[in-house]
């Protein structure tokens, strides 16, 4: 938490992350273009920001992206706002909703999270039904094969739909597929409001991936939910439920169970 503090507490790495929460996952290049400092010193802020895990990184093609990790946030606003009055913290509490809110500019979600646990067996958490029931209540009908069709189960409801496929599968390191189809039984087992319902099943179909990396004892997980058009509604629905969804997975697979639904 030291490394957080000390992270932002320079205005330039401020600075740096009110553009990543503007529009994430930029290349450096196009970070140094909204800043007048030096390449050097952009780089050196975000390796700062990344030690604290403020932002994390991953590689599309020759590209390296950098997104902004809400988590550490939430850490702080977990260890203090929550025992003092808000206004006494305002400064954290400001902080904490200046990262998280949605801009109408943003067009993905990314977070990224350390777990205490191997990568076969977070792996096994992200596939095996009997794991994705008890902290997601979802299960998933499929073979995890790239291309293969997913069946989404949760209590009495079924979404199938061709379009629900695997993208990528490479146990214990990296996992992609589409999201759900937005059905009638779906909207009405959530009490989704008509106006709300419109939205969502006119949006094009987003996709989300895991990537799992092995850093000591700990595996870094980072999760990157995008394909989402600005504005867009389904993005600050799934934007509110990640970090809750991690922070129970973290803590089914570092204590044995998961956090209350």
């Amino acid at each position: 938490m030291d490394e957080v503090f000390k992270a932002l507490g320079d205005a330039s790495r401020r600075r740096l992350l009110d553009s990543l929460n503007a529009r994430n996952g930029q290349t450096l290049r196009e970070l140094c273009s909204g800043l007048d400092m030096a390449r050097q010193s952009v780089s050196k802020h975000l390796a700062l920001l990344e030690d604290a895990g403020l932002v994390t990184t991953a590689r599309r093609g020759r590209e390296k992206l950098h997104y902004l990790n809400a988590e550490p946030i939430n850490a702080i606003a977990d260890r203090w706002i929550g025992q003092y009055a808000r206004q006494r913290v305002r400064a954290l509490a400001d902080l904490k909703t200046a990262l998280e809110q949605e801009t109408v500019s943003r067009t993905e979600f990314s977070y990224t999270t350390y777990i205490r646990t191997t990568p076969e067996r977070l792996w096994q958490a992200l596939t095996d039904p009997a794991f994705t029931d008890r902290y997601w209540g979802e299960r998933f009908e499929t073979d995890w094969k790239k291309g293969s069709v997913m069946t989404w189960v949760s209590d009495e409801k079924r979404i199938a739909d061709p379009e629900q496929v695997v993208l990528e599968a490479d146990p214990h390191r990296r996992l992609s597929y589409t999201w759900h189809t937005f059905t009638q039984q779906f909207v009405d087992a959530y009490d989704i409001d008509a106006e709300t319902a419109a939205k969502i099943t006119a949006e094009p179909r987003s996709q989300v991936t895991f990537d799992l990396e092995q850093e000591g004892e700990l595996v870094k997980l980072t999760v990157v939910h995008d394909g989402f058009e600005p504005g867009s509604a389904v993005l600050g629905m799934i934007s509110g439920g990640w970090p809750s969804l991690l922070s129970s997975l973290k803590t089914l697979l570092e204590t044995g169970e998961p956090l209350p639904r």
